[in-house]
């Protein structure tokens, strides 16, 4: 194991350039082996980090035995064993050849640490794959040149297999990208939709406009889309809004000059209730304020502040003239009440006319009750039909005694009488004529016509009496 603690030797320490001829030694390359590279630097790897550092994201690699794939001469020349043979890698002349050994391995592991870190992108799906790919080829290229001691046939089959695997997630990764562009178009055309939905009909202004808001910062966080469909899509859903804010302005517009022109008539409503606030014309005036109140309702809100003053102008009307009206309502009530009293005392010194004992004394006192009755006045309407029926109840005696005395001495009475029995001596008289010439439907009509005539004869008779 390498000591964490030392220091990488310098460039002056290390060199790419091959030893000069000697004889050879044990251990040296074969015949028609590759020649040594002329300097490290001109074949070395991508630079990597230094020795004891990773990558930050890089997964933790174990370290390789270089001893396993190749060697560093005692004089120095550094050896890299391939599936194709040996190959020179240059020159270590910093220490021994353990050292070097080491120091070449380690670059090695830096190498395949960067071959991890692509695999782990590629596996989990962070990164670009077309970067992740383009890094594997450039390693993969360098690999024939790098200067490192290590399994560089391992390196190249997984540079390979992320070379491949990085074509195959390209083609996942780009239908993933056309699937969330599918998606994001949709949603974006669905929003726009709706924002045109609003901007062509909604009156809800309130609700409308958050939502067109909250439809903006939806658009905001949605991606992948590209730019001339969004640009197309954008400008639906600007021209959306832009409509339905012409649309708002102009609703409000209206609006105002509605209460502009509610204002006006509720001001000319609260004069004339002002003007009528002190009428004792009770019944008229009321039905003013009725006709007022019914004309305020009808003519829209004013401006809020404007509004409220107002009502309480026209309000404040209304209450003084009632509250006279209530006031006036309860002297009279008093009044009635009194007049109630009164009636009910008349009532009581008139319950002795008797019409059965002297009609025309019982005629005289009704007719005195009557003027009484009308000289005092009104009374509580809850009142009025209980006395009111009282009274009636004494007109209906007087009135009927009155009506059964014309009866009996209607002389016209008794001639109508006197008429229905002649009429029934004549039917009676056809009866007996038709029945002697044996026409018995004849003889029973006329004896169901003197039948009748009879009746009412008998009804007259009745009706006049006897005393």
């Amino acid at each position: 194991m390498t000591d964490p603690n030392a220091q990488d030797p310098t460039p002056e320490q290390v060199s790419g350039t091959p030893p000069r001829p000697g004889p050879p030694k044990p251990g040296s390359p074969r015949p028609g082996a590759p020649k040594p590279a002329p300097t490290e630097s001109e074949h070395a790897p991508k630079p990597h980090p230094a020795p004891g550092q990773t990558h930050p994201h890089a997964p933790a690699v174990p370290a390789s035995d270089p001893s396993r794939f190749g060697r560093v001469d005692d004089d120095g020349t550094a050896w890299v064993l391939t599936a194709d043979g040996e190959r020179c890698i240059g020159s270590w002349q910093a220490g021994d050849a353990a050292e070097g050994l080491e120091h070449f391995g380690r670059r090695y592991d830096d190498l395949a640490t960067e071959v991890a870190l692509l695999e782990t992108r590629l596996t989990s799906g962070s990164g670009d794959v077309k970067k992740t790919r383009a890094a594997a080829e450039a390693i993969l290229e360098s690999l024939p040149t790098a200067a490192v001691i290590g399994d560089l046939d391992a390196l190249s089959t997984r540079l390979t297999g992320v070379i491949e695997e990085s074509e195959k997630a390209a083609i996942v990764q780009k239908q993933e990208k056309e699937r969330h562009r599918a998606e994001s178009t949709a949603r974006k055309e669905a929003l726009a939709a709706e924002a045109e939905e609003i901007g062509a009909d909604s009156t809800h202004w309130k609700a409308a406009g958050d939502r067109l808001r909250e439809i903006l910062d939806e658009w905001k966080s949605i991606r992948g889309v590209d730019r001339k469909t969004d640009d197309v899509l954008w400008r639906r859903y600007s021209k959306a809004r832009e409509a339905f804010n012409r649309r708002r302005g102009a609703h409000f517009a209206e609006l105002d000059r509605e209460r502009a022109s509610a204002k006006t008539k509720k001001e000319d409503l609260v004069a004339r209730a002002e003007a009528l606030q002190d009428s004792t014309d009770w019944g008229a005036t009321a039905a003013a304020f009725r006709d007022l109140l019914a004309e305020w309702k009808a003519s829209g809100r004013a401006p809020r502040e404007a509004d409220d003053q107002l009502w309480k102008r026209f309000k404040g009307a209304q209450d003084v003239f009632f509250a006279a009206r209530n006031a006036a309502s309860a002297e009279r009530d008093a009044e009635f009440e009194e007049n109630a009293r009164a009636k009910e005392a008349l009532l009581e010194s008139s319950s002795t006319i008797d019409p059965a004992a002297d009609l025309e004394a019982a005629r005289t006192r009704l007719r005195e009750l009557q003027e009484q009755w009308e000289a005092i006045g009104k009374v509580p309407r809850d009142r009025m039909h209980d006395l009111e029926g009282r009274l009636r109840a004494i007109e209906k005696r007087v009135r009927e005694a009155s009506d059964s005395e014309w009866r009996r001495t209607d002389p016209e009475a008794l001639a109508r009488a006197a008429q229905f029995r002649e009429r029934v001596q004549q039917f009676e008289e056809q009866a007996e004529k038709a029945q002697a010439k044996g026409r018995t439907k004849d003889a029973d009509a006329a004896l169901a016509q003197a039948a009748q005539w009879r009746e009412w004869a008998e009804a007259a008779e009745s009706a006049v009496g006897e005393r």
